[in-house]
């Protein structure tokens, strides 16, 4: 395994990373634990969670994802080895999260009691990254900034400084380390960056955005700040929630896939992703390798990311995705994959 520094921090965090979004909806308790302790054993250290999570997000599981990690933790007594990354969900209507009911928004108290909570979850006294999950603000789209602009419809909003003041406050408390944020703009990511510098605030160490042989939107903007800022990417998805397997080629619903299960696979349904989708299952094909690990290799070769998160409900899919980072890349298949993103560029921005 090879591990990245964290932005400017002092963490070195596994070229791979541990999504656990599955824990407490498709996954067990013993299988969270199952796939942790492979993660270690396979010198993962970056393990991410969410107050939002288990996904699909309900008000019945809420939380459920962190108290599985925190079980883990308490079990197996490796919290030192783990760089543990969690978020606050921006802006939505849900009022489960919050003691009070109310909608959710990046408040002073809402960032504070997000984290007060996480705590108690994951049974620690620190997280090591902490994480907007999205903007509060209105933005054109939920992931990287979408080809086509629309402007969004104006509402109140959060003051990014008040968010990024609550965070030093908990920085200062000793409660996160380090700061990130998720689903973020270019302007947005030079917003933190700028009341960072001026205001003595904490700097953002990394975004979390979708990434994928489908979805190379960051590249136009962000990977540039990325690495002249020393903000890398967190990226997710590089498996596009499993399309870029091929398995839901041609209309297919396997049996307990997420698609299948919950229908919520919209951003990777768009005109022209299945084409493109076959594209590289086809050239995955004709250089003898799973498409599973040549996206997830892709995405790992890129220069601007610092840990690519698998997402996995089995031990085989997580073996598989792990391997991915002992296949060996060339300029060839550089190439042959830039020749299929100049035709069918980013159909699931």
């Amino acid at each position: 395994m090879e591990y990245r520094r964290l932005g400017r921090t002092d963490l070195r965090v596994s070229a791979l990373g541990l999504g656990t979004m599955t824990f407490g909806e498709q996954n067990t308790e013993a299988e969270g634990h199952a796939q942790m302790d492979l993660a270690v054993d396979r010198g993962i250290n970056l393990f991410d969670t969410a107050e939002l999570y288990p996904i699909p997000p309900k008000a019945e599981t809420q939380g459920r994802t962190d108290r599985i990690i925190g079980s883990w933790l308490r079990s197996r007594g490796r919290r030192d080895r783990i760089v543990l990354a969690s978020k606050v969900v921006g802006y939505s209507e849900n009022g489960w999260f919050r003691d009070a009911g109310a909608p959710t928004r990046l408040t002073r108290a809402q960032v504070h009691e997000a984290i007060d909570k996480g705590l108690k979850r994951l049974g620690t006294d620190y997280i090591d990254l902490f994480q907007v999950h999205w903007p509060d603000r209105a933005v054109t789209g939920f992931g990287s900034v979408p080809t086509i602009y629309r402007v969004p419809e104006p509402r109140d909003e959060v003051a990014i400084e008040e968010t990024l003041e609550a965070l030093g406050e908990a920085v200062t408390a000793g409660k996160i380390r380090h700061v990130g944020v998720s689903n973020e703009s270019p302007w947005g990511t030079m917003r933190y960056l700028h009341l960072s510098e001026t205001r003595g605030l904490p700097r953002i160490q990394s975004i979390q955005n979708a990434y994928s042989l489908i979805n190379r939107v960051l590249e136009t903007g962000l990977a540039e700040i990325a690495m002249r800022e020393d903000v890398g990417l967190i990226a997710y998805s590089a498996l596009a929630q499993g399309f870029l397997t091929g398995k839901y080629l041609g209309g297919a619903l396997p049996p307990g896939a997420r698609k299948t299960l919950f229908n919520r696979s919209q951003r990777y349904e768009t005109p022209g992703a299945d084409t493109a989708i076959a594209a590289y299952v086809a050239l995955a094909a004709d250089l003898g390798v799973d498409p599973a690990r040549l996206a997830i290799r892709f995405a790992v070769a890129r220069p601007f990311v610092t840990s690519v998160l698998l997402g996995a409900t089995s031990l085989e899919q997580l073996e598989t995705d792990i391997s991915a980072f002992d296949l060996s890349w060339s300029d060839e298949i550089e190439a042959r994959i830039d020749a299929i993103h100049l035709i069918h560029q980013n159909p699931c921005p």
